[in-house]
């Protein structure tokens, strides 16, 4: 495990299948107690480094694909009529 914010970070577990499913790559592995568990891949080392992560060295919390994912969810916010304390609405 190598997601830095994973609880199970640097535990190592035996891989019992990589493969493509909702959506992404996933791990599958049993865990301590033999349960089925499935992780994305990039949260393990098979993922490999990320790049973003290396060239930021930690001073960036987010990528720019993810930024602009915000910048549209906060655009859409402001564009919904009648809702308070987000755009169109009196705030009350």
């Amino acid at each position: 495990m190598t997601h830095p914010f994973h609880p199970l970070k640097g535990r190592r577990f035996t891989l019992l299948v990589h493969a493509r499913n909702w959506g992404e790559d996933r791990a599958y592995f049993y865990d301590d107690d033999g349960q089925l568990k499935s992780l994305p891949a990039s949260w393990t080392s098979l993922g490999g480094v990320d790049p973003f992560r290396i060239l930021s060295a930690g001073r960036a919390f987010f990528r720019p694909a993810e930024l602009l994912k915000l910048a549209d969810l906060l655009a859409e916010l402001q564009e919904r009529p009648g809702k308070p304390g987000v755009g169109g609405g009196d705030g009350v």
